[in-house]
């Protein structure tokens, strides 16, 4: 099979949507924006070996190239609408390619995402994708609107990717009935994306928790020029973390909890007056959203661990450099 034999195959598809004039097979997409709206525009790699081990589920590998794209709409308040997919390939294998569009496009079609175009090449196994998503204009929630006073919230449990993560490389040992949901976290993470809708003119600040709160609340600090205090006892985690903190494996829970990553819950701040509507939202998702600090106008960052004390060290979020 030959490269546009694989286009064909598994990538070429007619547009969806009026707003696509040209989708794949040309030089290039066109798009037609709609009027009133902004174009927020993403890109992530995942690389083999870093990101994620040879092996992996190919299913699970295209819904999650796709989800961690999607999650960054979700943290600008964006609706994601189309896509663009990368992909460099060892060998052109039909029954790998054809697993990973299976996820892919079962993620695409609940988020009615439309992939316009991509490239392939042959290399060492990479993904890239690019999502396109639209935003009313004036309406993104970006990381630099956080003021001293407002409420730091963060979606669902974090920690649980990192964790299941720390098993699968031996680093700890998890209970058979609980391995299957930490991974699950793992592989196929939710992206918040109804979430982040409904925090249009509400949140003050946002982002997606990719890399560990405490290195992915410090962009939100660096970029509105604040401070935060945040409490280890109040973070959203599942039993079984709970339970490892405390004991022996106390000092790895924590890496979890507050450096781990792969998360891709939102972490967001809003006014302390909000917070009715905020509960009001978490329940119409059925989303827990947690209160787990706040903004001050002293710059840096202070976690305090359960007794109230401030940690002395924290753990180091994820950089791809270091």
């Amino acid at each position: 099979m030959n490269e546009f034999e694989l286009i064909g195959r598994h990538f070429a598809r007619a547009p969806r949507h009026g707003d696509v004039k040209l989708g794949v097979g040309d030089d290039a997409a066109i798009v037609a924006p709609a009027p009133g709206v902004e174009y927020a525009v993403s890109v992530d790699m995942l690389v083999e070996g870093r990101h994620f081990a040879a092996g992996t589920n190919p299913e699970n590998l295209g819904h999650k190239a796709l989800a961690v794209n999607l999650s960054d709409m979700a943290a600008m308040g964006a609706v994601p609408r189309f896509a663009l997919l990368a992909g460099a390939l060892p060998v052109a294998d039909d029954a790998w390619l054809s697993a990973f569009m299976r996820g892919f496009d079962a993620l695409a079609e609940r988020y009615d995402v439309e992939l316009i175009g991509g490239d392939t090449t042959r290399g060492p196994r990479n993904l890239c994708v690019t999502v396109i998503g639209e935003v009313p204009a004036g309406q993104a929630i970006t990381r630099a609107g956080a003021a001293a006073g407002d409420t730091i919230y963060v979606s669902g449990r974090v920690g649980d990717a990192a964790l299941g993560l720390a098993s699968r490389g031996g680093r700890i040992r998890i209970d058979d009935a609980m391995i299957g949901e930490l991974l699950q976290r793992l592989e196929r993470p939710e992206p918040r994306v109804a979430l982040g809708i409904a925090l249009r003119g509400i949140a003050s600040a946002a982002l997606d928790v990719s890399d560990g709160i405490v290195g992915d609340l410090a962009h939100i600090l660096d970029a509105s020029h604040v401070g935060a205090v945040v409490d280890v006892a109040g973070m959203p985690a599942s039993d079984v973390l709970r339970d490892l903190l405390g004991g022996p494996q106390r000092e790895l829970a924590l890496a979890c909890l507050l450096a781990g990553g792969d998360d891709y819950e939102l972490c967001f701040t809003a006014p302390a007056a909000t917070r009715r509507q905020i509960d009001a939202i978490a329940q119409s998702l059925g989303l827990p959203i947690t209160a787990i600090g706040a903004i001050t106008q002293t710059p840096g960052l202070v976690v305090r661990d359960e007794r109230g004390d401030p940690m002395r060290e924290l753990p180091r979020a994820f950089d791809h450099f270091r």
